[in-house]
């Protein structure tokens, strides 16, 4: 089964899944805003709401997707506000007719606001729970955050898509090239610990009045900071802040190393080369080019060579310090 085949996965293999372990859908199937893997929302007959995860052919082993439960399970026993799968028979690892697939409790709420001190303060202090969880053994099947992956693997899924127009391909690899170069000169990591790894605003949401952390499905082994420099945005005086008011909450839990705010633009320069790569690895899911035409634009090549070339800069500036 390749990677991206999603063709078999019918509604009606859907609802056999579920019921495959007790749940009995009550209402339709509605998809949610997942490209990576399959999601969908539904009522049970029990009036509950759940979200069954279809994961993607390929991507994870099992041994993978099983350390990702258990890491969930061991978050929310020690109270980290974390959606976990459901088990079933000790089992939270579903398979039928090939697809593997968990299913969730459904948790709504409003989005989290990153421009909200208050809301990153709280955020701080459950990072920090987290990763007091997480510093306590690391993780043998996850992958890690590194520059293979990230920069190097990236990098050739990028140059090997026919989305990269021929006119602009010296100009965006000279610079891709620079930026991966820089990046690994700066990017170096004496400690790790097991993360969210994906901790952006739209994996955060204010639900009856809690912070809930959702989507462990790209936890890794890295650096901490990994999981807080992507709550920072604007000019640098307003990240200071941002970074203060964060490490305010989280250094109540647990304390991070300083010494990793200079891998803040390293990451940055990771993840923006990581994406590009990710969307040029899933162009031949239909889903792709259906939701992100615009990746096979001049307009969007043209912005990328703007915002390496801006980023090389970044790499070259003093690390983000603490807001005096």
């Amino acid at each position: 089964m390749s990677d991206f085949s999603y063709q078999n996965l019918t509604p009606d293999l859907i609802l056999d899944a579920i019921e495959s372990i007790g749940i009995y859908p009550e209402s339709g199937l509605l998809p949610l805003n997942s490209y990576e893997n399959r999601v969908y929302q539904f009522r049970s007959d029990d009036a509950k709401r759940y979200v069954a995860k279809f994961y993607r052919p390929n991507r994870w082993l099992n041994a993978q997707i099983k350390e990702e439960h258990a890491f969930s399970f061991e978050l929310a026993n020690a109270e980290v506000p974390v959606v976990s799968p459901l088990e079933r028979d000790g089992e939270s690892l579903f398979e039928y007719q090939g697809y593997r697939f968990a299913l969730f409790p459904s948790v709504g709420g409003r989005q989290f606001e990153m421009d909200n001190l208050e809301q990153l303060e709280v955020l701080g202090r459950y990072i920090g729970r987290l990763h007091s969880v997480a510093k306590q053994y690391d993780f043998k099947h996850r992958p890690n955050v590194d520059t293979q992956s990230y920069l190097d693997q990236a990098s050739k899924d990028i140059l090997a898509s026919d989305c990269l127009p021929h006119s602009l391909e010296l100009a965006f690899s000279t610079v891709l090239e620079q930026v991966v170069t820089k990046t690994k000169e700066k990017f170096r990591v004496n400690d790790t610990i097991r993360l969210h790894g994906d901790c952006h605003a739209g994996n955060i949401l204010w639900s009856q009045e809690q912070l809930m952390i959702v989507d462990l499905d790209d936890c890794r082994q890295g650096p901490a900071i990994q999981d807080l420099w992507m709550m920072l945005s604007g000019d640098r005086q307003n990240q200071a802040l941002q970074l203060d008011t964060l490490l305010g909450g989280y250094e109540e839990f647990s304390e991070l190393d300083l010494g990793q705010l200079q891998l803040i633009e390293p990451l940055r320069a990771m993840r923006m080369v990581h994406y590009m790569g990710w969307l040029a690895k899933r162009w031949e899911d239909p889903a792709f080019p259906r939701n992100f035409s615009w990746f096979a634009t001049d307009k969007y090549w043209e912005q990328q060579i703007l915002a390496l070339k801006e980023q090389l800069a970044a790499l070259d500036e003093p690390a983000l310090s603490i807001y005096p």
